[in-house]
């Protein structure tokens, strides 16, 4: 396996990833009863070719197996910046979706590197690509790591233990109280 910065030609895996890591439940509630998953799928994706947001693929680590075919991702970006890294795809739930996400609070902390979503295709998984990743995207990192995971998924849990996360308080992610992980080494 190799670890390198995602391509624009990785933008549709990085949003199947992004919907995978924020779930079911919540992506078809950003599609509401008028857009498909695949509409927020595919949202994801036009924002990941941009170089502005925060799902874009200059903020994306790309895990390749070893015939260099795509297996798993890791966003992460500077915390300080994520207002204005998530102003386009305010704009793209909006124009896309038909949303409006006023008053949805930045889960991230300005001193962190914040790890948004890590995602292993299901064929590739427990074989220790996801550790991998978040190893190299800390190492990488200028900033103490930090993210969120929801309390009643221990398997996450377990797996951010096991590379050094710490649980270090409680923040809200779209109306929901999450984990706050920060890597303590």
């Amino acid at each position: 396996m190799k670890i390198i910065p995602a391509r624009p030609e990785d933008s549709r895996l990085i949003g199947e990833s992004v919907v995978e890591a924020i779930g079911i439940e919540i992506a078809q509630n950003l599609a509401g009863e008028n857009h498909t998953l695949e509409d927020v799928v595919n949202m994801f994706a036009m924002l990941a070719k941009r170089d502005d947001t925060q799902y874009s693929y200059t903020n994306t680590l790309v895990a390749l197996d070893d015939r260099g075919n795509p297996v798993g991702v890791c966003v992460g970006y500077d915390g300080a910046r994520l207002h204005e890294l998530r102003l386009p795809f305010f704009e793209a739930v909006s124009s896309c979706l038909g949303l409006s996400l006023e008053g949805v609070e930045d889960e991230c902390d300005a001193e962190e590197f914040y790890l948004d979503t890590l995602a292993v295709l299901p064929e590739y998984r427990g074989k220790g690509i996801a550790g991998e990743l978040l190893k190299e995207s800390i190492k990488r990192a200028a900033k103490p790591a930090g993210l969120l995971v929801d309390p009643v998924n221990p398997k996450a849990r377990r797996l951010y233990e096991r590379v050094g996360f710490t649980k270090v308080g409680d923040r809200p992610f779209v109306h929901v109280m999450m984990d706050h992980m920060q890597y303590l080494g």
